[in-house]
């Protein structure tokens, strides 16, 4: 957990205004999200942080690779990625969620340090598309060929089984 730690902005000695913050995140930062789709990447996070009296707003930038597996040929592959969200930061005494999105969160008044570790992951690990394909990358990246093969045959010959179950059983003496 002490890697989070460095995702720590302590906001209360901030003057009011943008100040602007960067953030580095690579293997050891996925790793210490047990269930995290994305187990490495090399992203740069830059965010500007706008205090104001009874708020603040932070807009990130995320940018770099993230390494993703291939759901044709199951071969690692990077993924660029440039990500650029909005998070709203409201102060309140009470526990009412009725205003919120994935856009706001809420601290209580006594809180004096925004942690981005949560949100940086979000953002990262929504980013992944659902279905992901080395060769939709772009850059003359394809499919393991040998593996589609391998694939291929193992399901022909599933559905072959499944289309002569008695070909499938040996035959007594």
């Amino acid at each position: 957990m002490k890697i989070l730690n460095q995702y720590r902005i302590p906001f209360t000695g901030l003057k009011i205004g943008k100040h602007d913050f960067e953030f580095e995140v690579n293997k050891l930062f996925f790793e210490e999200f047990e269930y995290s789709i994305v187990k490495n990447g090399d992203l740069k996070i830059s965010v500007v942080l706008d205090k104001q009296e009874s708020m603040m707003t932070a807009n990130f930038h995320i940018t770099g690779t993230i390494e993703l597996t291939c759901d044709v040929c199951l071969n690692q592959f990077l993924k660029e990625t440039d990500i650029k969200e909005r998070l709203i930061i409201k102060f309140d005494e009470e526990d009412d969620l009725s205003d919120l999105t994935d856009e706001i969160l809420v601290l209580k008044r006594n809180e004096h340090e925004l942690d981005l570790a949560p949100t940086i992951y979000e953002y990262i690990n929504l980013s992944v598309p659902y279905y992901s394909r080395c060769d939709e990358q772009g850059k003359n990246t394809s499919c393991d060929k040998l593996m589609v093969d391998k694939l291929k045959s193992l399901t022909d010959q599933k559905e072959e089984e499944e289309e002569n179950p008695a070909r499938k059983m040996p035959e007594r003496p």
